[in-house]
């Protein structure tokens, strides 16, 4: 293992106080805990508070869509682990002005009964928290049990939406709803050609031989569709996309946004390569493109490899994502629509 480290086990800790001070302009810390991350102005804005967690290692997922116009707090865990009902709590309670708290996170079975936990202690606090666990990778559970699929980088949208909708002063019923609807209207499949290292355990996740690649493999390393030999651009994203847009589906005329997602060691021009097929079978099939996003947007540490998530559009939503958002990992101005 080859990593820029002091101690390992200090990695998670080292890099908020890092992020903190970097960006103490946009994030604070709440209840002398690191791992407990919350806008700056949170006692400012009067609106449903939103709030997500997750494990250390796929920055900039999670905490790095804390800011205006998306999300209010983030509790953050180890390495690939969930964060703990305690600081989810600590959270809600700094971000909560008495509307309500939204929570959205991945649909992982750590997450979920953690956070579950987190809403009945703040149930006890008088703290309205209702939840979204998204989960949109198609490669991890079949059409017709989406309940059961993996949230990875689609969870982008759903922060994006129901963060523009929270800033428009809307009630918690209809921020829910927002989230609920844009997960529905996402979906992902990713591929990966190297594993990742955890640093407390030094060694990689998984072994994929030099000239493999593996289609639907998960942020964590979780046994994807097709393990094979690495096959062209052009054809990882024709075997993707054949998986992908039949799923919701998507059809002729159909509007979308494009999220093409490196996963933490694929080069910005190897995602654009890739972006060049998406959009090529995109417009043979008659399905028109608002928005690209390319870039790291859920990453796993080094692990090479990229997603491809495409985000269905009606009016509502494509509103809700052209609207303005400034986080220390994400910015966009005010989209024309």
């Amino acid at each position: 293992m080859k990593k820029f480290l002091n101690q390992p086990e200090a990695f998670v800790d080292e890099m908020l106080e890092g992020i903190l001070e970097a960006h103490s302009d946009q994030l604070k810390s709440v209840a002398d805990d690191v791992r407990c991350i919350v806008r700056s102005d949170i006692s400012k804005n009067g609106k449903v508070g939103l709030a997500t967690g997750g494990g250390s290692g796929h920055l900039p997922l999670f905490l790095g869509y804390v800011g205006k116009g998306m999300l209010d707090g983030c509790s953050v865990g180890g390495v690939f682990q969930s964060p703990s009902s305690d600081r989810m709590l600590e959270v809600t309670k700094a971000i909560d002005t008495g509307k309500g708290v939204l929570y959205i996170y991945g649909n992982y079975g750590g997450d979920v009964m953690n956070f579950d936990m987190a809403s009945e202690m703040a149930a006890m606090e008088n703290i309205q928290v209702v939840s979204y666990a998204a989960g949109e990778d198609v490669a991890s559970a079949p059409k017709g049990e989406e309940a059961k699929r993996r949230g990875v980088a689609g969870i982008f949208y759903v922060y994006k939406c129901a963060g523009a909708k929270a800033e428009e002063g809307a009630n918690l019923d209809e921020v829910r709803r927002i989230a609920e609807k844009a997960g529905d209207a996402v979906r992902t499949m990713g591929v990966a050609i190297s594993p990742v290292v955890v640093p407390e355990v030094g060694k990689p996740s998984f072994i994929i031989g030099d000239d493999e690649m593996e289609i639907g493999m998960g942020i964590h390393g979780e046994p994807g569709i097709r393990r094979g030999k690495l096959l062209s651009a052009n054809d990882v994203v024709r075997e993707m996309l054949d998986k992908l847009l039949p799923d919701l589906p998507y059809i002729s005329g159909d509007e979308v946004s494009v999220l093409v997602n490196g996963l933490g060691a694929t080069p910005k021009e190897e995602l654009y390569v890739a972006y060049r097929k998406v959009a090529e079978i995109l417009r043979r099939k008659g399905i028109s493109v608002f928005k690209v996003y390319v870039g790291e947007f859920a990453t796993s540490l080094e692990m090479a490899g990229f997603s491809i998530s495409v985000f269905k559009l009606d009016d509502e939503l494509k509103s809700l994502l052209a609207a303005p958002a400034r986080t220390p990992f994400f910015e966009q101005f005010q989209l024309e629509v």
